[in-house]
């Protein structure tokens, strides 16, 4: 068992208080984040959040850390990161603000975060805007903990990559969030890519992924995963490595080999190999889970398919022949 794998044997017994801020990690993962925070972290390196969210995972692990016999307040820092306000390009909702809503003229929930997160406030130091502008490109202070929930699109994950996973050191603790969204695939091929220098906890918590770093990550392999320079074959390969090592989640309810391979798809389709995602994705449509879940997915997938079939004259070769012979009658 890994040093993180013995936290889950003490989730079921984990009691969070009742009115955390809302938010839309499972009540398992939060959980895991306590966990974390009152029985593994030490706060001797950084702690950071990528994408606090209206703080329900923040509060989960600063409470733990709080109650932690060997993090310091005074010394220890959890660093947060957010937009910390909805609209375009934040992936926030407006369940985030205290009325459920965002105010008139007002899209920021910043102040309200702060109030959730007062009884942290003396270790907690928040972040807010984009990650490019709100993170140093000069720090390489280690990293003892990073929870990646905001690396929604390929510009975030390289942000990610070239500053916070290039300072991963053995021992390091991250969490990928959004390992069960097939439309993020560079969290799946990197996490491959990672492999070799780094031991799986154990089953997924819901949708979160944790791992634990055991060797220094060469920086060529930093360098691959920043600038997705991974061929498309290479990201196909390194998803299945995954799917040799990830099954289900810890309950048994999302099918995680079934979730890489719908990632295999978006490999295809982001890289325009629109054919080649649909006969990836084709098969999966019968698995019960993504087909009451992601069904919006496979319309995507069969959408792009249809049109790119039209627009290169698609359809079967016979059916291509008479078209041919028509044109050729009417002329």
């Amino acid at each position: 068992m890994t040093n993180l794998g013995r936290l889950y044997s003490l989730l079921d017994d984990v009691r969070l208080p009742d009115d955390l801020p809302y938010t839309q990690v499972s009540s398992w993962e939060l959980r895991f984040l306590y966990l974390l925070g009152r029985h593994h972290l030490t706060g001797e390196d950084r702690l950071v959040e990528l994408g606090s969210g209206g703080g329900g995972s923040t509060y989960a692990l600063a409470l733990g850390l709080q109650q932690s016999p060997v993090f310091d307040e005074k010394t220890g820092r959890l660093h947060a990161y957010d937009f910390f306000r909805v609209g375009k390009g934040t992936f926030a909702t407006e369940k985030f603000f205290d009325a459920g809503k965002a105010p008139e003229g007002d899209n920021s929930f910043l102040e309200e975060f702060r109030g959730r997160m007062e009884p942290f406030l003396p270790f907690l130091e928040i972040h807010a805007g984009d990650l490019w502008q709100t993170s140093d490109p000069d720090d390489r202070s280690p990293v003892e903990f990073l929870h990646i929930d905001i690396a929604k699109t390929p510009r975030v994950f390289k942000c990610v990559s070239e500053r916070f996973l290039t300072r991963l050191r053995p021992g390091s603790v991250v969490l990928h969030q959004d390992f069960a969204g097939p439309r993020l695939p560079w969290l799946h091929y990197s996490t491959g890519a990672l492999l070799p220098y780094i031991e799986i906890a154990g089953p997924p918590v819901r949708s979160t992924l944790a791992f634990e770093v055991t060797a220094p990550v060469p920086h060529d392999v930093l360098t691959a995963v920043s600038e997705d320079s991974f061929s498309y074959e290479r990201k196909l390969e390194l998803i299945s490595a995954v799917q040799e090592r990830v099954d289900r989640d810890h309950t048994g309810g999302i099918p995680f080999r079934s979730v890489l391979e719908l990632a295999k798809a978006y490999v295809a389709h982001y890289d325009g190999r629109h054919k080649q995602a649909w006969a990836i994705a084709k098969p999966l449509t019968s698995d019960e889970y993504l087909a009451r879940t992601r069904a919006d997915h496979f319309a995507q997938l069969r959408k792009a398919y249809e049109q790119d079939r039209r627009s290169n004259g698609g359809g079967s070769a016979l059916s291509r022949v008479k078209r041919i012979v028509r044109r050729a009658v009417r002329a």
